[in-house]
């Protein structure tokens, strides 16, 4: 399969980041690379390890140009996710793939290594945590699944929350209302898919006819991915929208609320000279 290598997105990655006007999410970078490479569908649903993650291929080797333009310092994320050019970039410069590669890995242009046939050493940057927490999730038995599910669904602001998950109920697992500020509420219907593959088009179809009559919206988890044209027919004009919450998402979600992740802040101290000048 025709999938273009990490280094092969460095470049792509940043025009699209410059595209969107110097910063972008995760999602948003993908979504612009995968447009801009006219990469097909059998390309960007490849899984890259559907035991260990729900990434596809795609998206584990865009995390590692990430890392690689992060660590050239062209880059950087903050910590809601969204990754903006830093003071290095400069609009119009000229970028050389294989100087980035070399570089991050602290080798001369001369070097013999083929740096850039090589595959990344290690997990890049924001992988590794991900990787576990998402493993640890799958491992979950199923009714751990499911109040992991609705602790997740309060801790955003669902009340009435409950898990019907019965045979025969459409592919509806459970529902819920969500208050916007006290004023406005809108109920919910939602399908928790604790899966490794990718959830199609098809799906989002049934699901969307099983919620008709029930519901405001729609919500389907999963823990794997959604194919592309799962994504568009979630939004198709004209139908009943249906929010996509995946296994990247929900990893977010889980270290964001801080629900069975630990985030410890490095406090770094710097002397200001210039102001002990100014005594």
């Amino acid at each position: 399969m025709n999938i273009p290598k990490y280094h092969e997105m460095l470049i792509p990655a940043v025009k699209v980041i410059a595209d969107l006007g110097g910063s972008g999410t995760i999602q948003e970078i993908a979504e612009g690379v995968i447009k801009l490479l006219e990469l097909p569908e059998e390309v960007t649903s490849h899984p890259h390890n559907p035991e260990k993650s729900s990434q596809t291929e795609v998206e584990y080797r865009l995390a590692w140009a990430r890392t690689y333009l992060k660590k050239y310092g062209l880059i950087d994320n903050s910590e809601r996710g969204v990754w903006a050019f830093t003071d290095k970039y400069q609009r119009g410069m000229k970028l050389d793939p294989e100087e980035i590669v070399q570089a991050v890995r602290g080798q001369g242009k001369n070097s013999k290594k083929k740096a850039m046939d090589d595959a990344p050493e290690a997990l890049p940057d924001d992988m590794g945590w991900r990787e576990t927490l998402h493993q640890t999730v799958l491992s979950l038995d199923p009714s751990a699944f499911e109040r992991l599910t609705k602790r997740i669904l309060r801790e955003v602001g669902f009340v009435q929350v409950e898990v019907t998950g019965q045979s025969g109920d459409g592919g509806i697992d459970g529902k819920g209302i969500v208050k916007i500020q006290e004023v406005l509420s809108y109920h919910v219907v939602f399908q928790c898919k604790r899966y490794k593959g990718s959830v199609g088009s098809s799906a989002i179809r049934d699901f969307r006819g099983a919620m008709v009559g029930r519901a405001d919206k729609g919500l389907f988890i999963t823990t794997g991915t959604f194919t592309r044209d799962a994504a568009k027919e979630a939004i198709r004009d004209g139908a009943s929208p249906i929010d996509l919450i995946d296994g990247d998402d929900l990893v977010d979600m889980l270290k964001k609320l801080r629900l069975g992740v630990n985030v410890r802040m490095v406090e770094e101290v710097e002397v200001d000279n210039q102001w002990f000048e100014k005594i």
